[in-house]
């Protein structure tokens, strides 16, 4: 059974940082390379950052040289280290494998990130 549970968001000023983790079951995990996504209001969900079961990341324009994801194997976790933080940044955060994602499937409650001063 799939589960997916995101933390760590939170309130912080422009330029600050923020770490989110997700907490994956160990089907998913070991299965899918995994993803953070975000949705802002009154916008789509986006994919912003994606990890490989080996490591190999990718990232949206939108947050590349700022955004780093990381996995650890051990414990079935997905991080995204959110550095130089920027208002358009606000959104409600989750992780999914983007292989199987789909709009309607399965979601975790995703982590409320807020950056505003």
């Amino acid at each position: 059974q799939v589960q997916l549970v995101e933390s760590g968001g939170g309130l912080v000023q422009p330029g600050g940082s923020l770490r989110l983790s997700c907490a994956a079951s160990g089907s998913i995990f070991s299965s899918y390379a995994m993803g953070w996504y975000r949705q802002a209001p009154g916008k789509e969900r986006e994919l912003v950052a994606a990890i490989t079961r080996g490591g190999s990341t990718n990232y949206a324009d939108s947050v590349k040289g700022r955004f780093t994801i990381s996995r650890d194997n051990a414990k079935n976790t997905v991080y995204l280290q959110m550095n130089s933080l920027k208002p358009e940044d606000t959104a409600v955060y989750y992780c999914n494998a983007p292989r199987i994602a789909t709009p309607k499937g399965y979601w975790g409650q995703g982590t409320q990130v807020t950056v505003s001063s």
